[in-house]
């Protein structure tokens, strides 16, 4: 697993900017990928300022390459954040270069393109978001909010909207505390995907098992890509085979079969 920052936080916080501030999202992004076991890498581009240009797009396309992805997530292009929408616009740009011998020729081209999917957001225009893809987090939760707990500039000061209030509301001094104000946000947050998710919980896990989920991540299918541009196959979401459900999400292969 890869994480990209694709710009580098330097003005998500309410009380500090530029040069420090990225400097300490560095930081807290290495660490959270630390807890995880993962990669992470985080392109110097300002807060706010990420634009869907032709250089952008170079850019995510040999990100893709060189990690020769089976999978990529991102959000959405129509999120409330203009750097979120043009992340979404410069994916889904990607989703057809990554297989174009002549585009960014410097790096090799990918024969099987990647499956897109997009990260779970409430916006409902111009389209509401749909769970193609419901993975329990239940038996992981803790680990995240172990990831989670090294974000501490946004998940405990706020980021760019926080405030005094903010810090004190969610504890920020207070290391024993503030942890316990992180696992319930993110239990009503992931329990609340959990139940918007609810119907392809039972069709990925099963009856039994699909009803228990308390917590949730879901991810709607890009329709660039590998397996996107399909609709109406057998598969657990349009576009989606059993097949390909169990090769990309194996801890759920058992129930999609």
């Amino acid at each position: 697993v890869k994480l990209v920052s694709v710009t580098n936080g330097d003005i998500g916080h309410w009380r500090s900017a530029g040069g420090p501030l990225a400097q300490r999202r560095l930081a807290e992004v290495k660490e959270a990928a630390r807890r995880m076991g993962v990669e992470v890498e985080v392109l110097d581009i300002h807060d706010g300022e990420l634009l869907p240009t032709l250089e952008n797009r170079r850019t995510i396309t040999r990100l893709i390459r060189e990690w020769q992805a089976d999978i990529v997530l991102g959000h959405r292009p129509w999120d409330y954040h203009p750097d979120h929408r043009n992340v979404g616009i410069l994916v889904q740009d990607s989703a057809f270069m990554v297989t174009v011998p002549f585009f960014c020729p410097d790096v090799p081209v990918l024969k099987v393109n990647p499956t897109f999917f997009y990260f779970t957001d409430k916006f409902t225009k111009p389209n509401p978001f749909r769970a193609d893809v419901a993975v329990a987090l239940d038996d992981v939760f803790d680990r995240k909010l172990h990831m989670l707990d090294a974000l501490a500039s946004q998940v405990y000061e706020g980021g760019a909207l926080g405030s005094e209030e903010f810090e004190r509301d969610h504890a920020a001094a207070d290391p024993v505390r503030r942890k316990e104000v992180l696992r319930t946000t993110w239990m009503n947050r992931d329990g609340d995907n959990a139940r918007r998710g609810r119907e392809t919980l039972l069709k990925l896990y099963g009856a039994g098992a699909g009803a228990k989920v308390q917590q949730a991540e879901l991810f709607e299918l890009c329709e660039y890509g590998q397996s996107g541009g399909r609709l109406g196959t057998a598969g657990a979401s349009p576009g989606l085979s059993d097949e390909e459900l169990r090769r990309l999400f194996p801890f759920i292969s058992a129930a999609a079969r």
